[in-house]
């Protein structure tokens, strides 16, 4: 796919949203990616991770052994990743606030795993997740998004694979400018 097509996908399910929104990175933006929105509909979602999927190398792609995802963005990418490279996909989750596995998954020990996550902006989540598959006994090979929202100065200490890059301005508290100060916050998820 081209980064017009991607544009397309994501204006043809109104997931871009305009507003005030306190980002998960504890940031605030004029604009949101609601990804949950590209991902409703499963043919869309599957034609993104096979896009997603052949963004990643072929002598990559040989070396994964399973595919995890962190609740609650990462879920259905994650899923659909698995599908297109034909892996099981196992997902973390945060019941005390760090990531871990549950529901009876677990990792072989020294598995290769791609993390495949909805978006990236700051990487302070990916890299919680890639600690946590260490600590499972795994090894993050690489990690694949449908956005990467740091204007591609994220570091997350392997190969990271997006389907496309969008940038939007990101401020922290002290730095959001009046007029976005004026706009009521939302945080993600809670839009109706």
């Amino acid at each position: 796919m081209t980064d017009e097509e991607i544009i397309g996908e994501l204006r043809g399910c109104d997931a871009l949203l305009e507003g005030h929104f306190l980002l998960s990175s504890g940031r605030h933006s004029a604009h949101y990616l609601q990804c949950a929105r590209v991902l409703m509909d499963p043919e869309r979602a599957g034609r993104m991770a096979f896009a997603l999927s052949q963004k990643i190398p072929r002598e990559l792609r040989s070396q994964i052994d399973v595919v995890v995802s962190p609740a609650m963005g990462g879920l259905i990418i994650g899923h659909e990743m698995a599908r297109a490279l034909r892996k099981n996909a196992l997902f973390l989750e945060r019941p005390e606030g760090t990531f871990e596995l549950r529901r009876g998954f677990a990792l072989e020990q020294g598995a290769k795993v791609l993390m495949v996550e909805d978006v990236v902006t700051t990487g302070k989540s990916s890299m919680e997740a890639i600690e946590a598959v260490k600590r499972e006994g795994g090894e993050v090979i690489a990690e694949a998004a449908l956005v990467d929202r740091s204007s591609g100065t994220v570091d997350l200490g392997v190969p990271f694979f997006p389907l496309i890059q969008l940038s939007f301005p990101t401020y922290a508290d002290k730095e959001v400018p009046a007029e976005l100060k004026a706009v009521p916050i939302t945080k993600p998820g809670s839009r109706k």
